[in-house]
């Protein structure tokens, strides 16, 4: 039987073979892969922003509160951010911070946040149009851990049993980790958040799944940034323009389709070029790549949307 994320790989090659605005460069896969340290782990929490320690339950509910808000990247420009961090590793900071000082929330108290309170957690101005995004999956997640799971976090996770991608398929039907996109008559079940909260959880000891090479590239906006200026990927030139000029690039459009897409084959040609590697641990590198002031110091798409 196939699964969601077998229908995502196969998806994606036939966006790389029709695709019109991005052009993977197949000829440098090889090369290239020999060069990733993807034989090591992806490295340790940063303890300001992600827990060390901690119940399972509790774990479990910073990892599925964070991921269902793990969003916003374009935009990120217009958050007031932590003294020399992303906007990604501002919101987890202040996350972290309510974590350590006050406790998880309830999954019932999730279900009632507003965005004003939220706000105040995030250190965010309540106007932001980000807060009512972020609020509203968040009430999405609480209602859907109250109503299916007894309100317990780690529930979610056991009832997936053993298998990432049992837990990547039970979130899609939840607004908070909703993401799919249409490229002429294909879906692409992405699912980026869903995806890297299974990776999340497992990281951090809640669960123990025997499939997380079934994962893929966590389909976003950085991963894509990286691969272009290794020289894997090759835009074409009125994007490359838009995306330099700052403009926003529309969500499910085919130019960002296209990216995230093409994006996600690569990594899986990747894989497959080196024994016992995984898409997933790929990402890991070339996102913690992309934090180097190389690649910031280059514009890469934004694209305002709740999918990354």
């Amino acid at each position: 039987m196939t699964d969601v994320l077998e229908e995502l790989r196969a998806a994606c090659g036939v966006v790389a073979e029709r695709a019109e605005y991005v052009r993977i460069e197949r000829e440098r896969i090889a090369a290239y892969v020999a060069t990733l340290p993807i034989d090591l782990p992806p490295g340790g929490s940063d303890p300001e922003v992600h827990p060390t320690e901690g119940t399972r339950e509790e774990l479990a509910a910073f990892w599925l509160t964070l991921d269902a808000i793990n969003f916003g990247s374009g935009w990120f420009p217009t958050l007031r951010k932590r003294s020399g961090r992303s906007g990604y590793f501002t919101i987890a900071g202040a996350l972290h911070d309510r974590f350590v000082t006050s406790g998880p929330w309830s999954a019932r108290a999730l279900a009632g946040l507003d965005e004003a309170a939220l706000a105040r957690t995030l250190d965010q101005d309540p106007k932001h149009e980000l807060m009512a995004l972020f609020a509203r999956s968040l009430n999405d997640l609480g209602r859907r851990v109250t109503t299916e799971h007894g309100g317990r976090f780690a529930a979610v996770v056991d009832g997936a049993g053993s298998s990432a991608v049992a837990l990547v398929e039970h979130l899609s039907a939840w607004d908070s980790f909703a993401d799919t996109s249409r490229y002429d008559r294909l879906a692409l079940p992405f699912l980026k958040r869903a995806q890297i909260a299974a990776a999340d959880l497992a990281r951090a000891g809640v669960a123990a799944f025997r499939d997380l090479d079934r994962l893929t590239m966590f389909a976003d906006n950085l991963v894509p940034h990286v691969l272009r200026l290794d020289g894997l990927l090759t835009y074409d030139a009125r994007l490359l323009a838009r995306i330099g000029a700052g403009e926003l690039i529309e969500h499910g459009s085919r130019e960002e389709v296209e990216i995230r897409g093409c994006a996600l084959h690569t990594v899986a040609l990747l894989a497959a070029q080196r024994a016992g590697a995984r898409e997933a641990d790929i990402d890991a590198v070339l996102w913690h790549r992309g934090q180097e002031p190389r690649y910031k110091a280059v514009p890469r798409h934004r694209t305002r949307c709740t999918a990354y």
